[in-house]
């Protein structure tokens, strides 16, 4: 048996909220000095543990503030836990908040180049690849225009065709299918098939329980930063669902 792609071992992560606010930089030393507690952890993570195997897609779901997204950062290494180990084998494609880190004022080369960068290819390598992504996007006529000009729909776009640009070993996939028009999303949902008919391992966070049922091997119910269910979709779903439903009524 082949290791497996993604491997999280009881990953916790804490924020740390202050309780109050120091009026001055005085105020804040003698706080240091008396070793006075002045935050409250929140586990936004507490005691999460899985593995995707190679080739497979992982569906995750939860109510908003259940700990998903934070996840997702964690295995794109774009967040270090607080404890626990997570692995990841091979090249990752984060497509998480997709354009967090474009320049407003740099035209859509420049920022070609940059995010790029920001996912871990080398410069040389986004300016060979610029002229591809921007045609992808339908955006050639708009590479050298600021992206001060562009609308929401072309930003996402633009992010999308550049973190798809490789054949990466795991695909991390937050929302993304939810952005843009109708057109872009069918177009963003075939390179996705494309990538995992080509092997990739793939973990997608939706709050659309059919597309969880429709492209996952296995789904996880995270909620308040637990794991409360893993396994096959369609149970974790209905278990999911009854959830809600009780909540509500």
């Amino acid at each position: 048996m082949s290791d497996p792609a993604i491997s999280v071992r009881d990953v916790r992560l804490e924020y740390r909220l202050s309780r109050s606010r120091t009026g001055s930089i005085k105020e804040y030393t003698i706080q240091l000095m008396k070793r006075e507690r002045n935050y409250e952890s929140l586990w936004a993570l507490d005691g999460v543990s899985f593995e995707v195997a190679e080739g497979e897609v992982f569906g995750i779901i939860g109510p908003n503030g259940a700990g998903k997204s934070t996840l997702m950062k964690v295995m794109a290494r774009v967040l270090p836990p607080t404890t626990g180990r997570v692995l990841v084998r091979g090249s990752v494609a984060p497509m998480i908040e997709l354009g967090a880190g474009f320049n407003n004022d740099q035209t859509g080369l420049e920022n070609i180049i940059m995010y790029g960068t920001l996912l871990g290819r080398t410069p040389d390598h986004m300016r060979s690849r610029a002229e591809a992504i921007a045609e992808w996007a339908d955006l050639s006529d708009y590479i050298d225009v600021p992206l001060r000009s562009y609308s929401s729909g072309m930003l996402a776009r633009l992010a999308f065709s550049i973190a798809t640009d490789i054949e990466p070993d795991v695909l991390v996939v937050d929302e993304v299918l939810s952005v843009g028009d109708a057109a872009f999303q069918m177009r963003s949902g075939e390179r996705m098939m494309t990538l995992i008919d080509r092997g990739a391992s793939v973990v997608i966070v939706s709050h659309n329980l059919s597309s969880v049922l429709d492209l996952a091997d296995r789904a996880m119910w995270l909620d308040h930063g637990k794991s409360l269910m893993t396994g096959d979709p369609a149970t974790v779903v209905d278990a999911y669902e009854k959830s809600v439903e009780a909540e509500e009524a």
